[in-house]
């Protein structure tokens, strides 16, 4: 009763957003538990086919995310009507697209097979036809980020990553069919669940109205920017998995994937802060307050997460690898940290990247689009080893944010210039 009362004025003591890192930190905790498990069961040859469906779906997110930016921006910025009209206007589009992309991965299904040498192209179908679904979702969660409503936004995510959890391991153990296809099943239900609590009240197919076209420049401007951002996303944080896929056996591919999940846990804690970031700076930005200080205090944090976690794999390597995928993968320990050190470099980029997207600045996205080309591009000539795709990475992600670095304080300087001749 005493621990139930503490634990009770704690939660009241948070904030929304405390409460929503927390969420994050569970929901991210339970993806990689999502993930650990089905390493262990399927062994690196078979979790090489479960890695491409995961990366798949990291690759949907991304796509699917230019509808919550964009949906979590203008929340913000649009009111009362012209706000239910925005939110008609976006989900007809992403149901659109969402059938369209569904359609297109169900009809290349047995080209995807024989590009990433799977065992099958029905775990391509099966995901094609949950791809609208997703889609629905983002624009969902959009309204949730833009207004703030953090609990719900938890809500969604924990939805869906309970219930592909559950339902994968239940159909594992009962189904005896194909692992790959089982593992797209679960994926596609977990969709479904992911659209809980689903906000209804502003979506009417009956209304018709158009936005002014001052607005419908807006919304098109930071479409088109965000989607062309998302793009370089998918690029530099999925390219590497599917690369490797095509270029290495099945046992290295699987090596590879279990290294990719573990030293990506810097770049999904960070997407915590972004989702905090964006609508925080728009506010910030429509009142004309200063926001470089969240820009700084964000990269702070990711700054310090990163130096632990980079630490932690470079002292222990091959605890870590044990306690998360067993000694089968044993053999992958020695390039942990050096991924560690790619992904932490892309995250800390990152955030700079949604810092100016969120105030409508185009170099960096351009920035971040062109240095995912210069990746892929290492890559495909330097594979000769795991450990040289690794270092490539390294490579094209410190010039990134470097690149961006220079452009924040360019920008910063170009501000306190204008602020001084305006004085004078």
């Amino acid at each position: 009763m005493i621990i139930t009362n503490i634990t009770n004025t704690i939660i009241k003591t948070l904030t929304p957003e405390q409460k929503f890192m927390i969420s994050v930190i569970l929901v991210n905790a339970g993806n990689y538990l999502y993930n650990l498990i089905l390493g262990r069961i399927l062994g690196p040859e078979q979790f090489a086919d479960a890695a491409v469906l995961i990366t798949f779906l990291l690759v949907l997110s991304f796509a699917a995310m230019t509808f919550q930016l964009a949906t979590a921006k203008f929340s913000v910025l649009f009111t009362n009507d012209v706000f239910k009209t925005f939110i008609n206007i976006i989900y007809k589009y992403a149901t659109i697209i969402g059938v369209f992309i569904g359609i297109a991965i169900i009809a290349f299904a047995p080209e995807l097979q024989m590009l990433f040498n799977t065992q099958s192209n029905y775990m391509f179908i099966i995901f094609g036809i949950g791809v609208p679904i997703y889609f629905l979702m983002s624009v969902n969660r959009g309204i949730f980020q833009g207004n703030k409503k953090f609990d719900s936004l938890a809500v969604t995510y924990q939805s869906e990553m309970l219930s592909r959890l559950v339902f994968t391991l239940l159909f594992i153990y009962l189904l005896n069919i194909q692992s790959s296809i089982v593992i797209a099943i679960g994926i596609s239900i977990s969709f479904i669940f992911g659209l809980i609590p689903f906000r209804s009240e502003n979506i009417s197919f009956k209304i018709k109205k158009n936005l002014s076209s001052g607005d419908h420049k807006k919304v098109v401007t930071f479409f088109v920017l965000t989607a062309f951002y998302e793009l370089t996303q998918i690029l530099i944080n999925n390219s590497d998995i599917l690369m490797v896929k095509h270029y290495f056996d099945s046992y290295n591919a699987g090596l590879y994937a279990s290294l990719a999940l573990i030293g990506r846990v810097v770049y999904f804690v960070a997407w915590m802060f972004v989702m905090l970031l964006l609508p925080k700076v728009v506010q910030k930005h429509k009142d004309g307050e200063e926001h470089t200080s969240i820009l700084i205090k964000y990269v702070l944090y990711i700054t310090i997460l990163s130096t632990v976690i980079v630490v932690g794999c470079y002292l222990f390597p091959e605890l870590i690898i044990n306690i998360m995928f067993g000694d089968q993968f044993i053999y992958i320990a020695p390039l942990l940290w050096k991924y560690a050190i790619a992904t932490s470099l892309f995250a800390i980029s990152n955030i700079f990247a949604y810092y100016f997207l969120s105030l409508d600045r185009y170099v960096p996205v351009i920035l971040s689009g062109l240095l995912g080309i210069l990746q892929i591009a290492l890559v495909a000539v330097f594979h000769q080893s795991l450990e040289q795709v690794v270092v490539m990475q390294i490579i094209a992600m410190a010039i990134l944010l470097i690149a961006q670095i220079l452009f924040f304080s360019k920008s910063k300087n170009i501000k306190i210039t204008d602020t001084l001749s305006t004085d004078n």
